[in-house]
């Protein structure tokens, strides 16, 4: 699978069917699960993979995050995060 070379801010992104994502407490971290396996999250990644709802656009989701950060700059993180998600399978946009 390939990353698009742009994400739109006004592209819709959702966890990818046969995806689900949990806090895993022995791990003290979210995860990713799908059937081949699970993927650990770091902080900044679960907290952009909580927001990918299938509802909210990308630069609500940057918007979210920036408040939630006082304001932190993080489009191009969010960007390049949900780019790598992308070619991943992780995620998909509608």
């Amino acid at each position: 699978m390939s990353a698009p070379d742009t994400i739109e801010a006004d592209a819709v992104p959702r966890i990818a069917r046969g995806h689900r994502m949990q806090f895993e407490p022995a791990q003290d971290c979210h995860v990713l699960l799908y059937p081949e396996g699970m993927i650990t999250l770091n902080p900044s990644a679960a907290e952009i993979l909580q927001r990918c709802d299938g509802e909210k656009p990308v630069q609500a989701i940057c918007d979210e995050l920036s408040a939630a950060f006082e304001g932190a700059e993080v489009t191009s993180d969010v960007h390049e995060f949900l780019r790598l998600a992308a070619s991943q399978g992780w995620v998909q946009f509608s």
